[in-house]
């Protein structure tokens, strides 16, 4: 039986002061956030313990590779993207299930990969339903938005800030220069959907999921906005963990890698399967997740 370690009031109250001087050694401490569906804060608060954690597809996946990891006591931090960037390149060691690989991230984090998505990874443009005729010039076959035209558009767009969202569309964002939307830390304060509903930009980008979670949340039919896909592509081909990189963080990453391998090589793997996703996975998930654990399990370290 593992021992966890909570995060008592004075400390979570201390995780932003410019003096947090970070994990003690044999601590792994976690970025988290509440980014529903795919990471959820159940009754609106950040774990305090990895029984806290919800039971989406990333915080669900958290929770069963911590009890591969019973070398470490672990702790949360409620931080955005920002904030946690800012805490890695100051020289503390922290970990993220939530950064997607890029090269520039490379330079500051270590990734291991974990397994498939197993929800849509097609990012959206995500915009108010009164604005519909003015996207279909930018439609192509299967309502599918060309964002390279749509940024070279009148339309305001805005994005949170220090989100990746894969290789094609942040290269699409790059290419547009000054035409490309702004960006603001976003968070349980200050949420771009909500912006975006009192009318304060035309348009931003998310998973159609996360936005039916929001709309549902705030009482709005799914219909309030529109969610239209964008042809660029998905977001990434597999999930990522990532951990500073320091000395420690590659400790770390090494042992995050091989649990997963431990996990993909699991005789009672389907056991734990169930536990994560039950009756969400359908038989193509099934078998892309199959098909990625047995490749997962014969192979050797996947560390960037």
């Amino acid at each position: 039986m593992s021992a966890w370690l909570c995060l008592s009031p004075i400390w979570a109250s201390a995780q932003t002061a410019p003096t947090d001087p970070g994990p003690e050694p044999g601590v792994i401490r976690w970025m988290v956030r509440d980014v529903p569906p795919h990471f959820t804060y159940p009754g609106g608060k950040p774990p305090q313990r990895p029984s806290d954690l919800g039971n989406g597809e990333l915080d669900g996946f958290l929770r069963l590779l911590i009890q591969q990891l019973p070398q470490y006591r672990h702790e949360f931090l409620d931080a955005g993207f920002p904030r946690f960037e800012a805490l890695v390149r100051q020289g503390q060691t922290l970990c993220s299930p939530l950064h997607v690989s890029t090269p520039e991230r490379l330079g500051w984090l270590y990734f291991t990969h974990v397994h498939p998505p197993l929800v849509s990874r097609q990012l959206a443009v995500i915009a108010r339903r009164e604005l519909a005729p003015r996207l279909e010039r930018f439609e192509r076959a299967g309502r599918q938005v060309l964002l390279s035209e749509l940024l070279q558009s009148d339309l305001v767009g805005l994005l949170p800030r220090d989100r990746a969202f894969g290789p094609k569309i942040d290269a699409a964002l790059q290419a547009a220069g000054s035409k490309a939307p702004k960006s603001v830390v976003a968070g349980r304060h200050m949420h771009l959907l909500a912006m975006l509903l009192a009318q304060r930009m035309d348009y931003t980008l998310d998973y159609p999921s996360a936005v039916d979670e929001y709309l549902k949340s705030q009482g709005l039919p799914s219909t309030e906005l529109i969610k239209l896909p964008v042809q660029e592509g998905i977001s990434t081909q597999l999930a990522t963990y990532a951990c500073s990189r320091t000395p420690e963080g590659r400790k770390q990453i090494e042992a995050i890698d091989q649990a997963v391998r431990k996990m993909a090589a699991d005789p009672q793997r389907e056991a734990w399967i169930q536990s994560w996703r039950g009756s969400s996975l359908d038989e193509g998930d099934r078998q892309r997740l199959k098909r990625y654990l047995d490749e997962r399990a014969r192979g050797g370290p996947q560390i960037d």
